[in-house]
């Protein structure tokens, strides 16, 4: 599986970006689906996950209420939508395939996309 995530921007605060993640191949709807992103100097963090289905999402608490995983298998595409996004959001960030759901664990997720620059300005 290849992974090309898009929707990356320069946004004011309060803004709202959507991220979008396509996956190449036919087994997409077989994994489950993470947002992670990296600030600079800063490790990378586990920010959103959704199951194979769709049918159960995670955000974690410091973007629950702002941010939502959602995913359409038909399309092979996983999103993160973002609202009312803060300095804080700055980062690149990641999409990641893997066969655990729901897991902050990096190492348990097989493939990576290359990332995309969320910047939001004070």
């Amino acid at each position: 599986v290849q992974l090309q995530a898009s929707g990356g921007g320069l946004v004011q605060a309060g803004g709202s970006l959507r991220l979008s993640c396509v996956a190449s191949g036919r087994t997409f709807s077989s994994y489950n689906m993470g947002w992670f992103r990296q600030a600079p100097g800063k490790e990378r963090e586990f920010v959103a996950a959704i199951n194979w289905s769709g049918s159960n999402t995670y955000v974690t608490d410091s973007v629950k209420g702002r941010f939502t995983i959602s995913r359409d298998n038909a399309k092979n595409t996983v999103y993160l939508q973002m609202n009312s996004l803060n300095p804080e959001d700055t980062a690149f960030y990641y999409c990641a395939a893997g066969s655990r759901y729901r897991s902050s664990w990096l190492r348990e997720y097989e493939y990576w996309g290359q990332g995309t620059q969320v910047t939001v300005s004070s």
